[in-house]
């Protein structure tokens, strides 16, 4: 591995890239992969590394994130238009409401407010008893 350095011919800055040759066995060809290493300074000759190239500080035993929780339980379940609409009902109280004041048929009068919701273009006489 060799160090080269390259002009900007508009800038005039110059360029410090790692350079690693290789051979391109479908070209017949030797190759070469260049990374750019940081910008020569013009006065003292040193390299200036580029953002990427400088070392981060190690992180403090505060910054350290914990490691990941292990999976104890998998498991699937299928929630249905009909649950969400009881959760609606029960965090907005709706649900309650109706079985206080209508505590013999609030289920029937759900059961008519879900079908209008969820089968809107149908008529009410197609809803089962």
């Amino acid at each position: 591995m060799a160090v080269i350095f390259q002009t900007n011919k508009k800038t005039g800055i110059t360029y410090a890239y790692q350079n690693e040759p290789y051979w391109d066995k479908e070209k017949q060809q030797s190759r070469a992969k260049r990374t750019l290493i940081g910008k020569v300074d013009p006065i003292t000759g040193e390299i200036i590394p580029t953002r990427s190239y400088k070392k981060k500080p190690a992180p403090t035993s505060s910054e350290v994130k914990p490691g990941p929780i292990p999976m104890t339980q998998v498991r699937r379940i299928f929630y249905g238009a009909g649950y969400l609409l009881d959760q609606i009902g029960k965090q907005t109280g709706v649900y309650a409401d109706l079985k206080a004041i209508f505590p013999e048929h609030y289920k029937q009068i759900l059961s008519i407010a879900y079908y209008l919701i969820l089968e809107e273009n149908n008529a009410l006489s197609r809803f089962s008893h």
